[in-house]
């Protein structure tokens, strides 16, 4: 019997296996944090926790990438992507960081302002503006096969957002799908968008269309 129970025991350690930190986003850091992380999309978190965060390190200033409020522009944005990792608007202007040439750090937990979405995908899967955010950097990164896959996955999330529905458009006209750009249109514009951009986009489009025929 004791050794029985001696092989019991040692099979269990073999086959044991240490639980993953849910927290943890591979490459790309640990979620958790000092303060949050919270809930961009959550009414109590903003009311509560997100004016504290932005007064302090996301204002109109940082927003715009001209100027930092404690001398490090990055640091900024990164404090706010870790108290709110699915910041819209930070996540908005990270891309742009990025797109702009700013550097990261290659030392740093999150290296990229690819792991900023990594991690707001993997805190909220199911916040459609992130995928589309996502989608928009990886299109002006010249992915254009990822982002379509980002898009798609925010349309499937949400299917009625004007903001989707445009932003998708123009990536679809973009890339010549005029029948999907057209279709997505119609979503934006019959659920309110208020910019003609994608619209004049698509006359324009197939005019030139109609003209080469």
């Amino acid at each position: 019997m004791k050794h029985a129970a001696m092989v019991t025991v040692i099979w269990a350690l073999l086959v044991w296996v240490a639980p993953v930190d849910a927290q943890e986003v591979p490459g790309c850091g640990n979620l958790h944090n000092a303060y949050g992380p919270f809930d961009y999309r959550n009414p109590a978190d903003r009311r509560d926790k997100l004016p504290i965060v932005e007064a302090y390190h996301f204002n109109a200033d940082v927003e715009a990438l001209r100027r930092s409020t404690t001398g490090n522009l990055l640091g900024d944005i990164n404090y706010t992507l870790r108290a709110f990792p699915n910041h819209h608007r930070a996540l908005r202007a990270i891309a742009r960081y990025a797109l702009e040439g700013g550097r990261f750090q290659a030392d740093d937990p999150i290296p990229s302002a690819e792991c900023y979405f990594n991690r707001a995908i993997a805190f909220q899967p199911t916040d459609e503006t992130v995928h589309a955010i996502y989608g928009t950097f990886l299109y002006k990164r010249g992915d254009k096969q990822r982002a379509r896959s980002e898009y798609e996955e925010a349309l499937r999330l949400n299917s009625e957002s004007a903001e989707i529905n445009y932003v998708a458009g123009l990536y679809f006209l973009d890339v010549g799908d005029l029948v999907r750009a057209r279709a997505l249109a119609k979503v934006a514009y019959d659920n309110g968008y208020p910019l003609p951009g994608l619209q004049n986009r698509l006359a324009a489009a197939e005019a030139a269309a109609s003209g080469k025929k």
